[in-house]
């Protein structure tokens, strides 16, 4: 063992372990090989061949060590793209095989077509050619078909390019093919380390740069640029006075890339400089941005000339003098960087890639004067060149690391993951067993205790009085939670975790009660979940008791597959919860949905925060229990007796006996006026309240939850009727048909959570 392996962490262990086994991979390529490496080098459209054909000649230079075979198919071998196959002919590389994969159409039906196609035909020709490695270049769909055809067949891939990010499809292509191939060599030590966060083996990973660099580095300066200008915008073409546009279609969003498209030929031809334009690629949408090309008669503009193929040294010349380079070309963000040359790159197809500070992003190019404007500040300038990708020496480490591979090592590629947990094993005792939790509300006279299943039914349920001190409290916490998950065991419950609610300001994150509400003493500054999970090695899950019922009716009741709603608890206090976007509000110092104490009035009842005029002075039980003493009292109106002013018919109270919220309710309901007159203000108090959270968080439905919810749930719809704005009028108020939010919250966070971690 390692001395170092005592005293660090399992991660520090871990890429310990990778630089051991890099230097381990860098000794294994200076080892000679026994006999010649069989290379296939696969090449799809004109793209990647100028990323391969640096590669394709350094092999066929060292015929001592290599036999290279080559596979031409894709757009290479399409009239309308070039015909481009010829240029590797004219590069003197014998084709081993030419595969016609492309179904026509340029849509995304094609796309998939041309990759069934391509794995019906790639088994007989990799057959026949038996290579010991197939190159595999960058994020193409044919690139694709080719690495899927080589990883059932066996053969090793070396895969160009993997581990950098871009947008659209090409992404998923790209790390598709990197978890197919046995071997990468990569541009960037970005990329490298996204492919060592991709698990990928780290002694199977080159640092290598790009190939296309060793051709664009010895290709420039050209000693005649003029002559390569002239040949393809004209005689009165000059250096830095031309553009040149290459834009493909993105595949995930084609009607707006070929929106995009037109309004950069608009902007191209209101700016008025002689512009080489060059077709776009096969993908999807290619034939729409065709069409609109010729619309607007692109290739008849004295202006413009539109080519279909350009030869790659040609091409680097045109890219290394131009005033300005726009589109969304990977060789803007790339190769373009090498020269200075000014970039303007639109849209979101290269988003994610490394570029210089030659690019300019015009990330959302919706209107034709943000093209234009970028057009002003980029063309004619010249940056300083940068080498992001490449320093003209990456075919000679490709090279020797195609070398260092062993053929007699298993095929079977594995992955390094960093480490983690014991994964969890599942028996036929874990599938009979029925997934619950342990839900725990601690209210301000009752501690309760419930298993709670998946359907949110309360399998059993414990109560004791809630104990005056922190002592007895948390010990009566402990036994009953203790008791309830061995009785869990006869009701064939399994315990996924613990679920608590709790009064006050609480922070989830820690399992901490910030501040306690005043009807639960010695409760403020407590962490109730390390205790918890000591005594009944599991989860917990703490939160506030208004944010539980947010979440009970988010699982279990009206909330269910509705993004933004709010629930309004009202009972001995008035509390909820906030659902935004799906996700719980708990704010920035875990006081969000305090609704209890939105300010309906400024010289209101005094409220229990200190505050006056607080809506939970007005519509919570205490509040209406104050009033009903008053009443009792004949505080309203000194003359009368206590019976004249609350009682009617059989509501009768003795001289002695305390009214409450409940005899409220019930005078109400029989037609007592004093007590009609209190309720109606603490329905309109509480409509205020949830007129002042519409115009707020503007959610589609209010549910309203406790006790009082009935007797709310009219004069809280007539003000948002009166009150609100239109926009906001149309939500839906409801209440709860829930019967115990409050435990049924504290269940969904251990179920919403748990279940997603185990299963």
């Amino acid at each position: 063992m390692h001395p170092e392996e005592i005293v660090k962490n399992p991660h520090e262990l871990y890429y310990m372990q990778v630089q051991r086994e890099r230097e381990r991979g860098e000794r294994m390529e200076d080892s000679p090989r026994n006999r010649k490496l069989r290379v296939c080098v696969a090449t799809c459209n004109r793209a990647d061949y100028s990323k391969l054909a640096p590669i394709m000649f350094g092999l066929k230079a060292d015929p001592d060590n290599f036999d290279l075979e080559v596979v031409v198919l894709g757009s290479h071998l399409i009239d309308d793209y070039g015909n481009t196959f010829r240029m590797i002919e004219q590069d003197e590389f014998e084709v081993s095989s030419k595969l016609h994969t492309i179904v026509r159409g340029e849509d995304e039906a094609a796309m998939v077509e041309s990759v069934g196609l391509a794995l019906v035909k790639l088994p007989d020709v990799l057959k026949r050619l038996g290579p010991d490695v197939l190159v595999v270049h960058g994020d193409r769909f044919d690139a694709l078909a080719l690495a899927t055809a080589a990883a059932l067949m066996n053969i090793r891939i070396l895969h160009l390019e993997g581990g950098e990010v871009s947008g659209t499809i090409d992404d998923s292509i790209r790390h598709a093919i990197s978890k197919l191939a046995h071997y990468h060599a990569c541009c960037t030590r970005s990329a490298e380390q996204h492919l060592i966060a991709m698990c990928e083996d780290h002694t199977r990973i080159l640092l290598a740069g790009c190939p296309s660099y060793d051709r664009l580095l010895t290709s420039y300066p050209s000693e005649d640029p003029v002559h390569v200008i002239q040949n393809w915008l004209g005689d009165d073409a000059k250096e830095n006075g031309y553009i040149l546009a290459l834009q493909h279609p993105v595949t995930t969003d084609i009607k707006n890339s070929v929106k995009m498209y037109g309004l950069m030929l608009d902007s191209l031809m209101s700016f008025n400089r002689k512009t080489l334009v060059l077709f776009p690629n096969i993908d999807a949408g290619s034939k729409d941005m065709v069409r609109v090309m010729r619309r607007k008669g692109i290739e008849r503009h004295p202006n413009f000339r539109a080519a279909k193929h350009v030869p790659f040294e040609q091409f680097i010349q045109l890219v290394a003098h131009a005033g300005c380079m726009i589109g969304n070309s990977s060789c803007g963000v790339r190769e373009a960087g090498a020269f200075g040359t000014p970039v303007i790159n639109l849209g979101s197809r290269q988003t994610g890639r490394e570029t210089g500070e030659n690019v300019l992003h015009v990330r959302d190019a919706d209107t034709q004067n943000k093209i234009d404007h970028a057009l002003e500040l980029q063309f004619g300038k010249r940056y300083p060149c940068s080498k992001i990708y490449g320093d003209g020496g990456s075919v000679p480490r490709i090279l020797k690391f195609l070398q260092s591979i062993d053929l007699d090592e298993p095929l079977q590629k594995s992955f390094r993951f960093p480490p983690v947990a014991d994964c969890f094993s599942q028996d036929i005792d874990h599938i009979l067993e029925t997934q619950s939790a342990l839900a725990v509300d601690l209210g301000g006279t009752n501690l309760r205790v419930a298993i709670v299943n998946m359907k949110g039914e309360m399998v059993k349920k414990f109560c004791q009085p809630n104990p005056k001190t922190y002592e007895d409290r948390m010990g009566l916490i402990l036994k009953m939670c203790t008791d309830a998950a061995i009785q869990a065991v006869d009701l064939n419950c399994r315990i996924l975790g613990v679920g608590v609610s709790t009064g006050g300001r609480v922070n989830p994150k820690e399992g901490l009660i910030i501040d306690s509400t005043k009807l639960i003493q010695e409760w403020s500054g407590i962490d109730i979940r390390t205790p918890i999970s000591d005594t009944l090695h599991l989860p917990v899950w703490v939160d506030n008791d208004g944010n539980c019922a947010a979440l009970a009716e988010k699982k279990f009741g009206h909330g269910r597959e509705v993004e933004d709603f709010v629930t309004i608890i009202t009972g001995t206090g008035i509390g909820g919860g906030i659902i935004q976007h799906g996700e719980l509000i708990h704010g920035s110092t875990f006081c969000g949905a305090e609704l209890g104490h939105i300010t309906v009035s400024l010289d209101g009842p005094e409220c229990k925060c200190g505050n006056r005029g607080c809506v939970e002075a007005y519509a919570s039980g205490q509040a209406l229990q104050r009033e009903a003493n008053k009443l009792h009292d004949g505080l309203y109106s000194p003359t009368q007796p206590y019976a004249d002013l609350l009682m009617k018919e059989d509501v009768a109270l003795k001289a002695s006996e305390p009214a409450t919220a409940a005899h409220l309710i019930n005078a109400a309901r029989l037609g007592n006026p004093n007590a009609e007159a209190v309720l109606r203000t603490a329905g309109t108090a509480l409509g205020v309240a949830v007129v002042n959270i519409l115009h707020t968080v503007n959610p589609s439905l209010v549910v309203l939850s406790g006790v009082l919810a009935s007797s709310y749930l009219a004069p809280v719809k007539k003000v948002i009727s009166q009150r609100a704005l239109s926009s906001a009028s149309s939500v839906t108020v409801l209440t709860s048909n829930l019967e115990d939010p409050a435990l049924l919250g504290a269940a969904s966070m251990v179920l919403d959570y748990a279940t997603r971690r185990m299963y």
